[in-house]
């Protein structure tokens, strides 16, 4: 009988806004983003999610949200702002995900309407992929809070959570209607959180930007500092590069390539070695420290590079390696995040390693001996630093 064919394409769009006091009743960004993506007459309905540390320290932001849609009432904001844990718990323990979709029933969220998350990466991926999977997909907008977040994973088409104890196991591509950057948030993270979103600016630059690198060099001290400007500037330049990367070909990863995935193998395996306990942008920078001395070793780029990267990393006041990412033998743990690595990409391994400093290259194998010289070397350094 033969057989039919046929093809089409999706074109997506999506914007990310930088502003500050996103609720004020005087600025009207958000009213007129969604009045333009609205013009039915039809009521839509917002639904709130919000990440319970910024709930705590921004006391009055459920109240200004309330108040904000009082005023600018094209849009009917659910009465009932959902408040969650944020952090990883949220991607790993079905209930909070549960509870998104008994709010989408409850509340007759239809796919017209739009749910907003307000948190860090975590939340945003979850609630990202609770919109994605209700009535096959309700329009979600992303409120990053987090450094992290504003200058990463929330800026990106990945949604998800963890299952069976591996990370992103489910999960959708699906970019935001929208991302909201407000600085206002940023201002209330402890000095931990402000400074491990960092660590994705240093992989974005060492892959993508040479004089990105040169920038953060210059302005390391100003944003250890907790300057805004120059952290303004940073989360701006990153999302930019990121949503570049997004355009460039291969959005929703249907290669093995993961050149934004630099230093992540390892930085993967250690957060669920720590049980969490380190910072997705803390394991990033020891994970970019360590694939930055293997490129080292494996005659990729100069010891002179290499020891710019390390210098900077240290700059920002990260630990350049942990007792887990040490490679004792072939049965190492951190070794195991390389085999899953493998399989989260679909077969083959392709890590990506430094050629210099904004260039890299795809490996599809590492030595596991110079892995090991790689982790003691780092180790050698962490120990010369702290007798400093």
């Amino acid at each position: 009988m033969g057989h039919l064919q046929q093809s089409f394409t999706v074109q997506y769009n999506f914007n990310v806004f930088f502003t500050s006091a996103l609720f004020s009743v005087e600025n009207d960004l958000f009213s007129s983003f969604l009045a333009g993506l609205n013009p039915a007459k039809s009521v839509k309905k917002i639904f709130f999610v919000v990440d319970e540390g910024v709930a705590n320290a921004h006391p009055d932001l459920n109240q200004n949200i309330k108040n904000y849609f009082n005023k600018y009432n094209e849009i009917q904001v659910v009465q009932d702002i959902m408040v969650i844990p944020g952090g990883e718990v949220v991607k790993n323990e079905t209930q909070y995900f549960d509870g998104v979709l008994e709010a989408v029933n409850t509340y007759g969220i239809d796919r017209h309407s739009f749910i907003a998350a307000i948190g860090g990466g975590a939340l945003l991926d979850m609630v990202g992929y609770a919109a994605n999977i209700s009535h096959r997909g309700i329009k979600h907008i992303r409120i990053p809070t987090t450094v992290l977040s504003q200058n990463d994973s929330g800026v990106g088409v990945k949604n998800g959570i963890n299952y069976f104890n591996k990370k992103n196991f489910l999960g959708t591509f699906s970019p935001p209607v929208a991302v909201f950057n407000d600085d206002l948030f940023l201002s209330t993270l402890s000095d931990r959180d402000w400074r491990s979103g960092i660590a994705e600016a240093i992989k974005v630059a060492l892959i993508k930007d040479g004089d990105f690198f040169e920038w953060l060099e210059a302005n390391a001290e100003a944003m250890s500092n907790r300057n805004m400007e120059a952290m303004n500037y940073q989360i701006w330049k990153c999302a930019k590069l990121h949503m570049e990367h997004i355009r460039g070909g291969d959005p929703f990863e249907s290669g093995s390539a993961r050149p934004l995935d630099f230093g992540h193998w390892s930085a993967h395996k250690l957060e669920y070695l720590t049980n969490f306990e380190i910072r997705h942008g803390e394991a990033v920078a020891m994970g970019i420290a360590l694939d930055t001395v293997y490129s080292q070793l494996s005659g990729r780029i100069s010891e002179e590079d290499s020891q710019r990267i390390i210098k900077l990393i240290q700059a920002f006041g990260f630990e350049l390696t942990h007792p887990l990412l040490q490679v004792s033998n072939g049965n190492s743990p951190i070794l195991r995040g390389l085999e899953e690595f493998r399989e989260h990409l679909g077969g083959e391994l392709t890590i990506t390693l430094l050629t210099g400093i904004g260039s890299g290259e795809e490996v599809h194998e590492m030595d596991t001996e110079l892995l090991k010289q790689a982790a003691e070397i780092l180790n050698q350094y962490a120990n010369l630093q702290s007798t400093i």
